[in-house]
């Protein structure tokens, strides 16, 4: 029998990384910045870039780094920089809004949905750090959200595959599940195939080596220049398509 093809959305933080994915034919991109930091808010820049993007590209609305434990301040930055993306013509939000023990904050998540009005709206990963995930997922489909990325509440998709897949035998198509973290084309069709998610999310990137000179050198040494890099890789994209087109065969 075969098995289904899993939509790949890439996330990028570089106008390098959104050329790359878009030429390599990825289904949709997370754009967003320092992926370092697991990510926050794209520049208004990158933002202007992906919308001459034929790929469809969802923007990470995430103010800092740190908890998704937000106040007025973080509230109406982020009302602001939902605009900017409404005014992009992007093709969507991604978001995320918790309570101090881990359960989904419904008043902002319904603040933040209430103004991306006619905006697709993603919930990330804060997700993964509710209580119970079969209620936060029952909380996403209420509150309007198309998808949702989740590792199965575990530090890697892989270890938290037992759960991704109730939460898509819970889903029933209701909202899309998307797994993310740790994926790889070395592993991705086992992990289809036990989870049937029906979408996929990995950086596909590989670390960036600096030719050494006296520069970086003092750059590291001074803290603004990162001894350790990654950047997306169009070979890695390349696998990852291949491995899920296999899947049809």
């Amino acid at each position: 029998m075969k098995a289904h093809r899993p939509r790949l959305e890439v996330c990028v933080d570089s106008a390098a990384g959104l050329d790359i994915a878009a030429r390599a034919g990825v289904d949709r991109v997370e754009l967003c910045s320092a992926l370092s930091l697991a990510g926050l808010t794209p520049s208004a820049g990158l933002m202007a870039l992906a919308a001459t993007k034929a790929i469809p590209c969802f923007v990470l609305i995430r103010p800092r780094a740190g908890d998704f434990c937000y106040d007025s301040r973080d509230l109406d930055l982020m009302r602001r920089e939902i605009e900017i993306v409404r005014s992009m013509g992007l093709a969507g939000i991604v978001i995320g809004a918790t309570r101090g023990d881990g359960s989904l904050d419904r008043d902002v998540l319904r603040t933040l949905l209430d103004q991306a009005a006619g905006l697709p709206t993603v919930l990330h990963r804060a997700f993964d750090l509710a209580p119970d995930f079969h209620a936060a997922l029952e909380t996403a489909i209420e509150l309007g959200f198309i998808r949702v990325l989740t590792s199965g509440g575990a530090p890697d998709a892989i270890s938290g595959s037992a759960v991704i897949r109730s939460l898509v035998e819970q889903a029933a198509g209701r909202i899309e599940i998307m797994a993310g973290v740790g994926l790889t084309p070395d592993n991705v069709i086992p992990f289809v195939r036990s989870t049937r998610v029906p979408a996929v999310h990995s950086s596909c990137s590989t670390p960036v080596e600096y030719t050494a000179t006296g520069m970086t050198e003092r750059g590291t040494a001074l803290g603004f220049i990162p001894a350790h890099m990654k950047a997306t890789d169009p070979m890695t994209i390349a696998a990852m398509i291949a491995s899920l087109d296999s899947l049809r065969a």
